[in-house]
C-alpha cells in the first residue's frame, strides 16, 4: 500500500511540474514571421557562475534593523560563451524592487547566445532579501553599483590569464532594466553629474522616469528605448513612457499593448493562469513599500537644475478592476524580440546587420505584432 500511495504521489508530482512547464503555453509566433526569427536562440552555447564582489570605496546605509556597512557587496551573474572569439558587448542588467540577479534571465541567456556577455547584480537594499527589507530609495546608490561593475569587467578585459581576458568590447557597453531597474538604468546613461560615460545605449523596461525633465537627458545624446504598456498596473504608462518621446532626442519607444509590469520579469512566467499578472504583483511590492511610502528622496538624485522634477510619484495599483492582460510568456518572447533588435541595431560589427536590425524593430515588428507599436522622437 506504501509503495502505491509513493507511487501515486510521484506521478501526480510529475504531472504537476509538465503542466506548470507545458501547460497554458501561447500559441508561437508565425514560423514564416521575421520576430520568430529573431527569437531563435544564437549559435553560441551558454554558461553562467554567480561570484559576489565588494565594492570597498561606498557604504551601504542602515536599514531598519540592519546597521549599515562599510562595504557594498553585490552577489553577481554573468551569462557568456563559453567558444566566443573576440571582444563582446557587454550588458548590464538591473532588477526591480523585491526582484533579483535573475529576474531578467530570459533576456540575458538569449543574448549570450548572440554572443553578449550579460551580468546582473542583486542590489544591496532592493533585492528581494535585503537585509532590513526591501529599501526602495536605495536606487539612489545603484548607478553608482553598475560603474562598480564596468570597472571590474574592464579590469577583467585586461588581466592576462583571466576568461575575460581581451573578451570584454569597451566601445559597446550597454544597460537594461526592469521598474526600479530600468530607473537605475536611466540614471546610468543620462545622469548630468554622474552618469557613466562608457555607457553607449540604455533600455528602461516599465522603468519610472516621471521625475526627469528635459534638462535631465540633455548632456548625453545615446540610443535609448523604453518598453511599457498602458495597462501596467504599477508604472503609471502618460506620466512615465508617455515623457520619452517629447523629452528624449532619438528615443524609441515600445508600447505594448495588454501586458503587465509583473510579465515582464522571468517569473512572471509562472503566473500565466492568472488574468493579469499584476494581481499578485501589486500585492508584493505594495506591502513591500509601505515602509517609505511618505518618504520623499528625489533631492538625493540631484538638483533642480539638472532636471530632477520634485512631483509624487502617481499611487501605484490602483486599477480596479485590473483589465485582462497577455499571457507573461508572450509578453517577453515579445520584450527579447524588441531590446535584442536594439542592442543589435547599434552594436553588431556588421553594417548591415545593423540596418537589419533597424529595419526590422521600426518597421517590421510592429507590423506582424499586433500587440505592438514602435514610435521615434525627432532628432
Amino acid at each position: 500500500m506504501f509503495k502505491k500511495t509513493v507511487l501515486l504521489l510521484t506521478v501526480l508530482l510529475l504531472g504537476l511540474g509538465a503542466y506548470v512547464k507545458f501547460g497554458k503555453l501561447p500559441e508561437p509566433l508565425p514560423e514564416n514571421s521575421q520576430s520568430r526569427q529573431w527569437l531563435e536562440q544564437g549559435s553560441y552555447d551558454v554558461s553562467y557562475f554567480d561570484v559576489t564582489l565588494i565594492d570597498d570605496t561606498r557604504p551601504t546605509q542602515k536599514n531598519g534593523d540592519y546597521n549599515g556597512s562599510s562595504e557594498r557587496h553585490l552577489k553577481t551573474r554573468i551569462w557568456y560563451s563559453e567558444n566566443l572569439v573576440g571582444p563582446a558587448p557587454l550588458v548590464i542588467y538591473s532588477h526591480g524592487f523585491m526582484s533579483s540577479r535573475t529576474g531578467g534571465s530570459y533576456l540575458a541567456e538569449h543574448l549570450a547566445s548572440h554572443g553578449y556577455i550579460v551580468a546582473a547584480m542583486d542590489y544591496p537594499l532592493t533585492n528581494m532579501s535585503a537585509p532590513g527589507g526591501p529599501l526602495v530609495k536605495d536606487v539612489v546608490y545603484q548607478p553608482g553599483d553598475i560603474s562598480f561593475l564596468i570597472d571590474q569587467f574592464l579590469s577583467w578585459d585586461a588581466e592576462l590569464g583571466h576568461q575575460f581576458y581581451d573578451r570584454i568590447d569597451e566601445s559597446h557597453i550597454g544597460v537594461m532594466g526592469l521598474s526600479l531597474g530600468g530607473m537605475t538604468s536611466t540614471l546610468a546613461a543620462f545622469h548630468p553629474s554622474n552618469a557613466d560615460l562608457r555607457i553607449a545605449a540604455a533600455v528602461s523596461i516599465a522603468g519610472p522616469v516621471f521625475m526627469f525633465g528635459p534638462a535631465f537627458y540633455e548632456s548625453r545624446d545615446i540610443p535609448f528605448m523604453m518598453v511599457a504598456s498602458p495597462i501596467d498596473a504599477m508604472i503609471d504608462y502618460d506620466t512615465n513612457a508617455g515623457t520619452i518621446l517629447p523629452n528624449v532626442e532619438g528615443a524609441v519607444l515600445v508600447t505594448m499593448d495588454n501586458a503587465s509590469h509583473t510579465g515582464y520579469a522571468t517569473p512572471g512566467s509562472y503566473l500565466r493562469w492568472l488574468d493579469n499578472a499584476d494581481l499578485l504583483g501589486c500585492s508584493i511590492v505594495t506591502r513591500g513599500l509601505e515602509k517609505t511610502q511618505d518618504e520623499s528622496w528625489a533631492e538625493e538624485i540631484g538638483k533642480t537644475d539638472e532636471g530632477i522634477l520634485l512631483v509624487p510619484q502617481s499611487e501605484l495599483c490602483t486599477m480596479d478592476p485590473l483589465p485582462p492582460a497577455m499571457n507573461p510568456i508572450r509578453q517577453q518572447w515579445l520584450t527579447v524580440a524588441a531590446v535584442f533588435a536594439f542592442f543589435e541595431s547599434k552594436f553588431a560589427l556588421s553594417e548591415l546587420r545593423r540596418q537589419d536590425a533597424g529595419e526590422y524593430l521600426y518597421r517590421i515588428y510592429p507590423e506582424e505584432i499586433p500587440e505592438v507599436s514602435v514610435s521615434r522622437a525627432m532628432r
